[in-house]
């Protein structure tokens, strides 16, 4: 090896040349990731158009919805600040959740026709730039807006929407449900519990029985007069029971335990009694797949409801890649009928991809079609559409 030394500021120089190097090799094996100043340009018209229809939308939807809940507003007493803060500010990012794909679909439309109408996308194209080239920064923007979609109805939404719903409930719906009658769960693999009567208020019950079966024979039959969930204890499921009777059963004898306090701990919580309207909407993405796991343990009869909405956090972001293909394929050509007829074909297919969506969650929840099919059916049908049209449009 060679003795030669080198000065600080010369192996300096070596070490950025050789970043430099590595760097320019990362973005040639990694082109994807690299933009030129057209792809920028779309880019920015791509996702300025698609922010300034929410804005407009939402500002309209904002309008209207205070105009209809005004007077309960008012009869309520409800202060301005809850209003803001607790309700519209909540409102907002749910709408923009729920409407994304049609905005997506129709800043496509928009701006693309206009591109297409100033002769520039013909420009593009006599540079040699191909259509699957054009659609690169299209792509890059749809990545962007389904990764924001997924991101607000994996985790944030679902946070606003308790505040949202509990808003509702407090001042505008004004019902509020805090009693439950014969429950009946399974808490555990062949454990089934069943309580009279429950008050959520005071987080108390009675006439509670707990039943433990092995190899479908009941093995274990506990009974108490009251129940009452611990709120102070920092262990959840922690119940006590009061006035228990507990019948052990082996083979052909039977064994009796009773007593008048019993400290605990059985799989359920309070919450799991009551079913609030559109609750899932108020779970994040974690907490919904814990929740139908416990459902379907229990073998409660809404879980389909639970299962759309879990797989629908994963459809519609997806939604984002294919209405922007269908949207680009309808507009990128200078027709003679200009924005009216792209829009109008946009509008169409927009309209019945929500619709569909609609059809075939109800096929879920109330004809007993898997969840994970129901939400995703749209979404192969219309990558059906976006690939013929992809195809049918001129390089």
């Amino acid at each position: 090896m060679s003795g030669k030394k080198f000065t600080m500021s010369e192996l300096l120089k070596i070490i950025g040349r050789g970043l430099r190097a590595g760097g320019r090799g990362l973005l040639k094996a990694g082109g994807i990731f690299r933009t030129t100043r057209i792809d920028r340009y779309i880019i920015k018209k791509f996702l300025s158009t698609y922010v300034f229809l929410i804005g407009i939308v939402i500002m309209i939807a904002i309008i209207f919805d205070y105009n209809e809940h005004i007077d309960k507003f008012t009869q309520s007493h409800v202060p301005m600040q809850k209003v803001i803060f607790d309700f519209y500010l909540n409102f907002i990012p749910y709408f923009i959740n729920l409407f994304s794909p049609l905005f997506v679909f129709i800043a496509v439309i928009l701006f693309t026709t206009k591109l297409a109408g100033n002769s520039e996308i013909i420009a593009m194209k006599s540079t040699g730039m191909s259509f699957k080239r054009l659609l690169k920064p299209y792509m890059i923007s749809a990545t962007i807006i389904a990764l924001l979609t997924f991101f607000l109805g994996a985790y944030v939404i679902p946070r606003g929407n308790v505040s949202k719903v509990n808003f509702e409930n407090a001042y505008i719906k004004k019902k509020s449900v805090s009693t439950a009658e014969n429950v009946q769960m399974q808490v555990d693999t062949g454990v089934v519990a069943y309580i009279t009567h429950f008050d959520n208020e005071t987080k108390s019950g009675y006439g509670f029985s707990l039943d433990k079966f092995e190899d479908k024979k009941l093995v274990s039959h506990l009974t108490a007069q009251n129940i009452q969930y611990d709120t102070l204890s920092d262990r959840r499921y922690s119940w006590t029971l009061r006035i228990y009777r507990i019948r052990t059963l082996r083979g052909m004898r039977e064994q009796i335990t009773s007593g008048e306090k019993l400290d605990t701990m059985i799989m359920m919580e309070p919450s799991d009694f009551f079913y609030v309207r559109n609750q899932q909407e108020t779970m994040t993405l974690p907490e919904l797949k814990d929740f139908i796991e416990k459902q379907k343990l229990r073998g409660a009869p809404n879980v389909s409801l639970f299962e759309v909405e879990y797989h629908k956090r994963f459809a519609m972001p997806f939604a984002a890649f294919i209405l922007t293909v269908i949207g680009a394929s309808l507009s990128c050509e200078k027709r003679k009928g200009g924005l009216g007829i792209s829009l109008g074909a946009g509008l169409a297919l927009s309209f019945t991809y929500i619709m569909f969506q609609t059809v075939s969650a109800t096929f879920a929840t109330n004809a007993g079609l898997p969840a994970g099919i129901a939400v995703w059916i749209p979404n192969i049908v219309f990558m059906i559409i976006a690939y013929v049209l992809y195809k049918r449009t001129p390089e």
